[in-house]
């Protein structure tokens, strides 16, 4: 027994067709690659509002987000003790050559790896 067929109004009849420069092209294929759809699904999708499949992130890429939320984290600890009237200008300041740190390897892991 094959499958039913659907309600007319739920076949998909109309056809539309756009054009796009090779830019535009290029970017909306990447686009439906890097989530792993079709670019007619992911247009579909777009217009009609529909959620899209997350990103998988790469081992690389989960490494640098860990290291932004340490840089986040000192950030906050340096901001609770300026707020909180406790003046230690020398943990402040190893807490900032920290963060410089952080922010000089991530520059370097970028650049490196050419995004």
């Amino acid at each position: 027994m094959g499958r039913p067929k659907k309600e007319f109004t739920a076949r998909k009849t109309i056809q539309v067709n756009v054009r796009m420069t090779v830019y535009d092209y290029s970017k909306v294929s990447n686009n439906a690659e890097t989530i792993g759809l079709s670019i007619t699904e992911l247009i579909r999708r777009k217009i009609t509002k529909k959620s899209l499949p997350k990103k998988k992130v790469s081992p690389s890429d989960r490494k640098l987000f860990v290291e932004l939320s340490r840089v986040g984290n000192n950030l906050n600890q340096i901001a609770k003790v300026v707020n909180s009237g406790i003046c230690d200008p020398f943990s402040i300041h190893r807490q900032l050559k920290e963060v410089k740190t952080l922010l000089q390897y991530l520059k370097s892991y970028i650049t490196k790896n050419d995004r």
